[in-house]
């Protein structure tokens, strides 16, 4: 059986709730931050270019380590409880 046009156009997605995510000014700012041994052990994936998936229960860690490496990180939050 042959796959019809609307078998070809499925995307496969994966939902994800309450994640933290990092997002980058650029591509490359995102591979400097996977390069960094201990921050890349908090990073999940990468889901664009310029956003990487923080591990759960990791955000505060993260945050720490970017400012050690001299970011200054905006946390944001959609108030959502």
């Amino acid at each position: 059986m042959f796959p019809t046009t609307a078998d070809k156009a499925r995307i496969p997605v994966k939902l994800h709730r309450r994640v933290c995510l990092v997002q980058t000014e650029d591509a490359i700012l995102a591979e400097e931050l996977l390069a960094h041994r201990k921050l890349a052990s908090e990073i999940v994936g990468r889901l664009a270019d310029r956003i990487l998936l923080v591990r759960p229960g990791r955000v505060d860690s993260v945050v720490q380590e970017l400012k050690k490496m001299g970011h200054t990180p905006q946390v944001v939050t959609d108030g959502a409880t």
